[in-house]
């Protein structure tokens, strides 16, 4: 059953909610624009908008899920926020832990914080771990995930919103891509994204093109599901094979 329409993963789930913007990729935050729509609607767990915040009471909400499922953990926060606690990253763990049953996908932009947390702790199993490259300033995260053994290692270039360059993607199992989306989204161009999908075939990662966004291809600016997910014509959706660290 999915509950999300992020469409490489199947549920959410936000121990944490709220963060504060750290690269261009957060000029136009989703999360944060949802956060204060939800708070203005009186939902009691956005009563703080997008101040980050850490929701004890949401730790064991995975295990009343029986069922196995992919879960993004995080959609509306950076659990490596300097404002979340170790210890409290620690309680997020250990539900990750009582529940293998699940695959866990952790995406952040604190990579550095991300390495400083796992360098006194297990990474468990059924945890993916990925960071966010947006614009090229932000390539040195790919850096910080490789040391992490981590079953699977992905990068989200999402909003992607500059060409990227050569990119060196040895121990990464995944590279998702995406356009902005909203008023103020900034356009992607196609030449980026071939780039990025055939270096990811060069290197033998999965390529996972998302959407268009805001902007189409042709550079025309639309409703963003008049805009689609093709890529020169074909919907590329791949995902990765499970890696035997």
């Amino acid at each position: 059953m999915r509950t999300t329409k992020i469409e490489w993963t199947d549920r959410t789930w936000n121990p944490v909610t709220g963060c504060t913007k750290l690269s261009t990729g957060c000029n136009h935050c989703y999360a944060e624009t949802m956060a204060n729509r939800l708070k203005a609607m009186g939902v009691a767990k956005y009563a703080n908008g997008f101040i980050p915040t850490m929701h004890e009471d949401t730790l064991g909400e995975p295990l009343k899920w029986k069922q196995p499922h992919t879960i993004f953990v995080c959609s509306m926060a950076d659990l490596f926020h300097e404002s979340v606690s170790f210890d409290f990253i620690d309680r997020v763990m250990d539900t990750i832990q009582q529940t293998k049953h699940h695959r866990y996908q952790i995406l952040t932009k604190r990579a550095t914080r991300m390495v400083e947390y796992f360098s006194k702790s297990v990474i468990p199993e059924n945890v993916w771990l990925g960071v966010t490259v947006e614009a090229v300033d932000a390539k040195s995260r790919i850096e910080s995930l490789r040391e992490l053994p981590a079953s699977i290692r992905f990068l989200s270039c999402e909003p992607l919103i500059e060409d990227l360059g050569r990119l060196y993607l040895s121990g990464i199992d995944w590279v998702i891509v995406g356009g902005e989306s909203g008023v103020q989204a900034r356009p992607m161009k196609p030449e980026w994204v071939r780039s990025i999908m055939s270096q990811a075939e060069e290197q033998k990662a999965a390529f996972f093109f998302k959407q268009w966004g805001t902007w189409g291809s042709d550079g025309v600016k639309r409703n963003k599901k008049a805009n689609g997910k093709a890529l020169d014509g074909k919907i590329i959706q791949m995902m990765p094979e499970l890696a035997m660290r």
